[in-house]
């Protein structure tokens, strides 16, 4: 009994290992994640935040002076632009807040270039007014350099500053316009020709009770009217879906945006509830979609056994194995006397009906017509003690029922060898594109220095898989999975 328990408990702690960021991911009011000198950072209320070597597993060491709620990060040229609220939200002063600016030439606390500078306020409320000067959210715009800033709650409305680009103060004879009410934690975005706003609504800081997710609405104009899918306007409630509860995580707020690569870029927020962590607020990564212009949050990739299906022509990932022929009564439309006999279904093909006609050695694949047979179904297992990357752990990928892994080659080509053993070139990073099809890519490519960002998973024709470099604009690097 005591085994079946300590095995029970192992299961549960790799569910939430492939489920959830590992390492120590406590945090409310997220900022935005920055990269640092190939780190992670995220800023947290209350002063400090959260590092990560890899995307995946968190820790605490983060630093940001001036406590306060809900920071803001952003990189302008070589300097991190840091904003935060010093009160407000109901915090201590109650709805009579304040928001400052600093900078740093760094995030990491151990660099000898490691300052912030002076605090520079840049608006505030004096608790009177329907406005409460607190959870800011930084635009640097894409097409004008011109630096913007939402923030405020629910007690009144969401308010639009303009911050200059050099000095992080409030520009000249700038005046605040109210561009939203019913939410807090704003945050703006730009994407081909399309301002966001996105907002986080529902109730928080009760735990499992939150109600806390986040909508959007857009505008052509980052001033607005930021308009969503049914033409209501945001300073009139309106507001579509981003992410709500699931997973076991409920009260998503506070929504960041990381582009990793072309077509690949991941939302960040926290969670004001994680029902396996003792219901903490914890950090979520989740994939960022793009359907029809409207973001929509995306699924991190689960274990499981996968059909792999190529987005070039939908032919199935397969071991280069011979193909074996099922038996069957031969049915014919012409037998008018079977036609009269029970249907009855026949079982699908076994590995031990196949298994001992494959060779026994390192075997190549390739792509070809789905009959959901054995060499065609792969099991994909998370392997957390490996390290990960933004949303996911590295996943090894075996012929269900079997050990033979797929790997890369040092000639940047793609096969199987019979023993996954754990090395690099046998583990894969899975990544959900903006699109909803994946890029699948090796953790390292034989011969090769570092860590692969380059080379995916790629159908140079219709029934040739191999290694070659990610390019969104082609179907050849995208994949798609169906569970078995």
């Amino acid at each position: 009994m005591k085994y079946i328990l300590t095995v029970l408990a192992f299961m549960a702690c790799r569910f939430t290992l492939c489920e959830a960021q590992t390492g120590a991911p406590y945090i409310h009011d997220p900022s935005t994640i920055a990269e640092c000198d190939g780190k992670y950072y995220t800023f947290g209320t209350g002063g400090g935040g959260l590092i990560s070597e890899d995307g995946w597993s968190w820790h605490s060491g983060a630093e940001r002076p001036g406590g306060g709620a809900a920071p803001d990060v952003l990189k302008i040229g070589d300097r991190y632009l840091v904003i935060y609220g010093a009160t407000g939200g109901g915090l201590g002063g109650g709805h009579n807040g304040r928001i400052l600016t600093m900078w740093n030439k760094t995030l990491d606390p151990k660099s000898p270039e490691f300052k912030y500078t002076k605090p520079i306020e840049v608006c505030s409320s004096d608790g009177m007014e329907d406005q409460d000067a607190i959870d800011p959210g930084l635009l640097l715009d894409p097409t004008t350099g011109r630096l913007w800033v939402s923030y405020g709650t629910y007690f009144g409305t969401i308010r639009l500053i303009e911050l200059d680009p050099k000095t992080g103060e409030r520009m000249k004879g700038n005046k605040e316009k109210d561009i939203a009410i019913d939410c807090e934690a704003t945050d703006l975005i730009y994407r081909d020709g399309w301002y966001y706003l996105l907002g986080t609504h529902g109730t928080c800081c009760d735990g499992v009770n939150s109600t806390y997710n986040i909508v959007v609405g857009r505008s052509k104009s980052v001033e607005g009217p930021y308009i969503d899918n049914v033409g209501r306007d945001m300073f009139h409630g309106g507001g579509r879906m981003v992410i709500a509860a699931g997973d076991r995580v409920c009260g998503p707020g506070h929504f960041g945006r990381t582009v990793i690569d072309e077509g690949v870029e991941i939302l960040s927020c926290h969670y004001e509830a994680d029902f396996e962590r003792s219901g903490r607020s914890v950090l979520g990564i989740r994939p960022l979609l793009w359907k029809n212009d409207w973001p929509v949050a995306g699924d991190r990739f689960k274990e499981g056994t996968y059909e792999i299906e190529s987005e070039r022509r939908g032919y199935s990932l397969e071991l280069a194995v011979d193909f074996v022929r099922m038996q069957q009564e031969r049915q014919g439309w012409f037998n008018r006397e079977q036609m009269q006999k029970p249907a009855k279904p026949i079982p699908n093909q076994t590995l031990e009906e196949v298994q001992a006609t494959w060779p026994a050695g390192n075997i190549p694949v390739r792509c070809g017509d789905y009959m959901f047979r054995p060499h065609q179904h792969w099991t994909i297992t998370a392997v957390p003690e490996a390290g990960g990357y933004l949303s996911n752990p590295y996943f090894k990928i075996t012929i269900a029922g079997t050990n033979r892994a797929l790997c890369s080659t040092a000639s940047k080509e793609v096969g199987t060898v019979p023993e996954f053993t754990g090395s690099d070139e046998q583990l894969w990073r899975i990544e959900q594109l903006t699109d909803g099809s994946f890029r699948v890519m090796p953790k390292r490519i034989a011969g090769e220095e570092g860590i692969n960002t380059r080379y995916c998973l790629y159908s140079a024709g219709d029934s040739t898989p191999t290694l070659a470099e990610y390019d969104f604009g082609s179907d050849n690097s995208k994949w798609n999975f169906r569970k078995q």
